[in-house]
């Protein structure tokens, strides 16, 4: 399976059109929800999205670009949701720092069944880890900008990388969580909620030197 980052899709110029293609997005995602790359067949994807063999053909020419229309439309969900609660605040140092940490977990938590898919397609295919990789990249950046005022705060030579790492702390352990699941290296049972709440504690002292609680 080879995916391209560019797509150069048709546009679709007409509102029926639009929703023919939203069709065929929505049925090839709960495909691959429910079963990874190998339930996601064009004829598959047709019939759960009624529409013609030809019809995704047309719009998509195989079933990598497909994969790859599917993995930019959720990078996109994805970019957007982290932007939207990753809003500019404007209060103290701790609050900002939970707020970094709950708001990145929060997106992993909301798209995990389809970041799973991906995650897993990545380690085979380098198409799909490149897209992948600039994507990590670029939610990274959003998680750093939005803790910039912070900065000032940390008491390290390089409070930037102090950002960086505190990043990958998070990052690392969803991703993990997501590929893997609850319990993979622990027994301990962790909700999404308790790991957050972990997650914020560890990054707060990292940063910070002090525990929001």
């Amino acid at each position: 399976m080879t995916t391209e980052p560019s797509l150069d899709l048709p546009p679709a110029q007409q509102a029926r059109s639009r929703r023919t293609q939203q069709r065929i997005l929505d049925a090839g995602t709960a495909l691959l929800e429910e079963g990874g790359t190998e339930a996601l067949t064009i004829a598959a994807v047709a019939a759960r999205a009624g529409v013609s063999v030809g019809s995704v053909y047309r719009r998509f020419g195989g079933k990598d670009r497909l994969i790859a229309g599917l993995q930019h439309a959720m990078i996109d969900e994805f970019r957007a949701d982290i932007i939207r609660r990753l809003a500019p605040l404007r209060t103290d140092p701790a609050t900002m720092v939970a707020s970094a940490v709950a708001g990145l977990t929060e997106t992993f938590e909301a798209h995990e069944r389809l970041m799973r898919v991906f995650i897993t397609a990545g380690t085979t295919d380098p198409a799909v880890a490149q897209v992948g990789s600039a994507a990590s990249i670029d939610a990274g950046q959003v998680f750093k900008r939005f803790l910039e005022p912070v900065a000032p705060m940390i008491d390290a030579p390089e409070p930037e990388l102090r950002l960086d790492v505190a990043f990958r702390l998070v990052y690392a352990a969803c991703m993990n969580r997501v590929l893997h699941g609850e319990r993979f290296e622990s027994e301990r049972p962790l909700t999404w909620r308790q790991l957050t709440d972990e997650l914020v504690d560890a990054v707060c002292l990292y940063l910070l030197g002090t525990s929001p609680h």
